[in-house]
């Protein structure tokens, strides 16, 4: 596919909007359409961008070629099937859906069509994940923390599909073993879904990940710790900070080999830009997106698992 790639944004919430600026100025797309169910919303977003606005997703499925679905997790299944069903496109925020049986069908209609099914994993763009990419080998123990203030943003879901899904997205990208086993616990403190949540999910080649999210918190944070033979990765996937410490070469007074420490400061890469490129990249050449379907139906499986266990104690 040569020429533009014709696109709406549905959803143009507080993510949406950033959809919408990152199509407007891609070179290989023409953003087309802004879809909301509130008709100033969509207006001044179209308007801002010169395009068209409308408030029914139904309008604009013969007009476009891909759509970026950007609503409630409750309506991923539902317009998802439909996008699919109509021969577009689709990069679906996470979590994919409410389902694993819901998304089992949106993979299965993409893969029928011929279609691009895309998941909203933003942190696999992190810059910082280039980086652990390159010295990457066999974690043994990862721990991830990811911390932020409560807003009334994304309240229809727990912290486990809220935050606490992009680390599992990373860890099981970062392992790629089957899982073996997961013990978790978590409590709802502001609102009727959980809210703090930690999770211990062991792997079949024995690799442990300690995974905590929290959406009440002071203060924000995204850390990443992996912990391979002779070495130790720090990750601030926030400040965009790499500290590498592994096993030296010499000893020092006490025996044991010394540490060397290495800091690598990444730029802010802009991911939601790339996740993006990546989208279109996929459409014009049928190769297989960063984060596909079958990706986003494991991360959900593993979530709705977590979930499970956390409400069968509480």
């Amino acid at each position: 596919m040569s020429e533009l790639i014709k696109v709406a944004v549905v959803g143009t919430g507080h993510l949406g909007k950033w959809h919408a600026e990152k199509y407007a100025a891609s070179p290989a797309c023409e953003l087309l359409a802004i879809v909301d169910s509130d008709p100033e919303v969509a207006a001044q977003i179209a308007q801002k961008h010169g395009v068209q606005a409308h408030t029914d997703y139904r309008d604009i499925l013969s007009q476009v070629d891909a759509i970026s679905l950007v609503v409630p997790t409750r309506l991923h299944y539902k317009i998802a099937r439909e996008i699919l069903e109509a021969g577009i496109h689709c990069l679906v925020e996470k979590p994919i859906t409410e389902t694993v049986e819901e998304a089992s069908e949106l993979i299965q209609i993409a893969d029928e069509n011929n279609l691009i099914l895309q998941v909203g994993h933003i942190e696999r763009f992190n810059s910082v994940m280039i980086g652990i990419d390159e010295v990457l080998g066999e974690p043994l123990f990862i721990e991830s923390t990811r911390l932020a203030p409560f807003t009334m943003r994304a309240t229809d879901v727990s912290v486990i599909l809220d935050l606490m899904i992009h680390d599992i997205d990373l860890i099981l990208q970062l392992v790629r073993e089957p899982i073996r086993h997961i013990s978790a616990s978590g409590i709802s403190v502001l609102s009727d879904t959980i809210d703090i949540a930690n999770a211990r999910i062991e792997f079949d080649n024995h690799c442990v990940a300690n995974v905590t999210a929290s959406r009440v918190s002071q203060k924000h944070e995204r850390k990443l710790r992996i912990f391979q033979k002779d070495m130790y990765i720090s990750a601030d996937l926030q400040e965009k900070i790499l500290s590498i410490n592994y096993k030296g070469e010499t000893d020092n007074e006490a025996g044991f080999k010394n540490i060397t420490h290495r800091e690598i400061k990444f730029e802010d890469n802009d991911a939601l830009n790339l996740e993006i490129q990546d989208f279109a990249h996929a459409i014009q050449t049928h190769d297989r997106p960063r984060v596909n379907g079958e990706d986003g139906k494991r991360v959900l499986e593993t979530a709705i698992a977590i979930t499970s266990q956390i409400r069968n104690t509480i």
